[in-house]
Parts: structure tokens; C-alpha cells; sequence
């Protein structure tokens, strides 16, 4: 057996160890009778003026109003148009704003698993890559 294999026994016979010792520790566990309403959230409509006052504020934010002249909009338009909205127009705006994503795209999702394939690539632990050499 060589030495490399050997402390890698090691390694893995001292965490089954650890792990197997540990599953004798007595584990602490509670339950109570929880109430309907407590787990159960109202369907609210909300207050038409409180969906007016969130979409405004969106529109007001400087990332947003920065995003819609980047897409050729301009602000003072787009906020005449949404004064003119519905009330029911105004609803499912303010639903569709809060269901958004709120930090991210596809984009920075597959840069991170980008990086994260090739860091690993370059440790040597899978071979994704085929412009990568592992430093083992």
C-alpha cells in the first residue's frame, strides 16, 4: 500500500469513527400543537393606495430608472403611464414585482458554477475542462 492511500485510510476510518460515536449522543426533540391560523398566512388583497405607494417606490429607485434608460424608457413616461393604471392593473404589478427575483439572473447563476467547475478542474478534482491542467 502506498503512503498516499495509507493516510487516506486513515483519514476515512477516523471520520467513521468520529461519526459513529456521535450517533450515540442522545438527540433532543420537542413538539407542540401548533394552531391553523398561526401556519396559515391570510390571503390579502391589500390596500389599492398601499400597491400604488410599492410600485411607485420601484419606479422611483434610481437602479430601476437607470435599467429603463439603458432599455431606451423614459422615466417620466413610464411613470405617467403606470399613474394611469387600473386598480387591478396596479395589483398585479405590485404581484409581479414582489414574486421577482430579487438578486439575480441565469447569467450569474452559470458564471458561478463556471468558476466553481473550473477551480476544481485546476485542483484536479473532476476534468470539465478539457483547456485546463490540474496542479496534481
Amino acid at each position: 500500500m502506498s503512503r498516499t492511500s495509507s493516510r487516506f485510510t486513515r483519514v476515512i476510518a477516523s471520520s467513521l469513527i468520529v461519526s459513529c460515536s456521535l450517533m450515540a449522543v442522545p438527540m433532543h426533540a420537542s413538539a407542540q400543537i401548533v394552531p391553523t391560523d398561526a401556519l396559515v398566512q391570510p390571503v390579502s388583497t391589500g390596500n389599492v393606495a398601499d400597491s400604488r405607494a410599492r410600485v411607485n417606490a420601484f419606479f422611483a429607485r434610481s437602479d430601476v430608472r437607470q435599467a429603463m434608460m439603458n432599455e431606451g424608457v423614459d422615466a417620466a413616461s413610464a411613470q405617467a403611464r403606470v399613474d394611469a393604471m387600473s386598480d387591478d392593473e396596479i395589483r398585479a404589478l405590485d404581484g409581479r414585482i414582489a414574486k421577482a427575483p430579487a438578486g439575480g439572473d441565469v447569467l450569474g447563476i452559470i458564471f458561478t458554477v463556471f468558476v466553481i467547475l473550473l477551480v476544481t478542474d485546476i485542483l484536479g478534482f473532476t476534468k470539465v475542462f478539457p483547456f485546463t491542467r490540474s496542479i496534481r
